[in-house]
């Protein structure tokens, strides 16, 4: 970090994945914290675009287009990403600084090679996501911090009465409950907390199990962010969304599957994650129905 240039610019890579995109704000909160000269972009694929907007902390949001990222000429380019094209682009990039953890592949065409986060963190524990990737700011010269809550910016909706976002899809079978567990949670929320249940969920993905209740399928992702700002609760099985939630420091109820949740849980978010070693349509209505009712007093 002492070494950039007064003024000089950052390409952080972060191409895509929900909740990775959403974790990725807590590190670039840490080095605009340490360097609030730098101007800094994120390298991010379209569909994950509106995770970024809105956020002063950002001067450009780039396309994952080489020559795109090389006419912003950064100074320092991170790839906080790492995979096969992640990697091309931060060796195409034209920086000076071109930065990446060492396990990541290709760890040849960076000229700085960021350690495990344990070693940087000093500390053998699995570590959250969050944590990994802000300690690549630690590693880069950035003052140790506490590491903070992820970052979203959105206007809220006008709503006259409180409600509660659902998201009871994911992307594996073996990480989305059942629907009528998710149904009786709905009607828990409504008749004992007074909170609006409405389900969301992604294109092509099918809510009409829950059609005595509000659904939004499809929407922009810029519309569940700004749908999620007004919210009072969170509920959903262990995907972005999620993620999403803890970012607006919204009470989350996570059901997880067979994911760590030290690794994955709603991180500075009061929250509950439920997990059973049966699996996840092993977890009980009762312990969701509990872990909302004790998620109340933050609702």
């Amino acid at each position: 970090m002492t070494d950039l240039p007064q003024g000089c610019r950052v390409a952080v890579i972060r191409l895509r994945s929900l909740g990775d995109c959403v974790l990725t704000t807590p590190a670039l909160d840490i080095l605009k914290r340490a360097r609030p000269d730098v101007r800094l972009a994120v390298v991010v694929e379209d569909r994950f675009r509106a995770v970024f907007e809105g956020n002063p902390e950002l001067d450009a949001l780039l396309r994952p287009n080489w020559r795109e990222l090389r006419a912003w000429r950064p100074h320092l380019c991170l790839n906080l990403h790492g995979g096969n094209g992640s990697a091309r682009l931060a060796a195409l990039s034209g920086a000076h600084w071109r930065a990446g953890f060492m396990h990541y592949r290709w760890p040849s065409l960076y000229n700085v090679r960021i350690p495990r986060a344990q070693q940087i963190l000093g500390e053998e524990r699995t570590v959250h996501t969050a944590e990994h990737l802000a300690s690549a700011m630690f590693y880069l010269g950035a003052p140790r911090v506490e590491i903070p809550r992820a970052k979203l910016f959105a206007a809220p909706p006008t709503s006259a009465k409180p409600y509660a976002v659902i998201h009871p899809i994911a992307s594996q079978p073996d990480k989305t409950w059942h629907a009528s567990g998710f149904l009786r949670a709905a009607r828990f929320l409504r008749e004992s907390l007074d909170l609006e249940p409405v389900f969301v969920a992604g294109p092509a993905e099918d809510l009409r199990a829950f059609g005595e209740f509000r659904t939004i399928a499809g929407a922009p992702l810029g519309e569940i962010k700004s749908l999620l700002s007004g919210a009072s609760l969170f509920l959903g099985n262990d995907s972005g969304p999620a993620h999403m939630a803890a970012a607006f420091g919204l009470p989350v109820v996570a059901i997880f599957g067979a994911s760590d949740p030290a690794i994955w849980h709603p991180w500075r978010t009061p929250s509950v994650v439920i997990q059973n070693s049966g699996g996840i349509q092993s977890v009980t209505e009762g312990q969701v129905l509990g872990a909302l009712e004790r998620m109340r007093v933050h609702a």
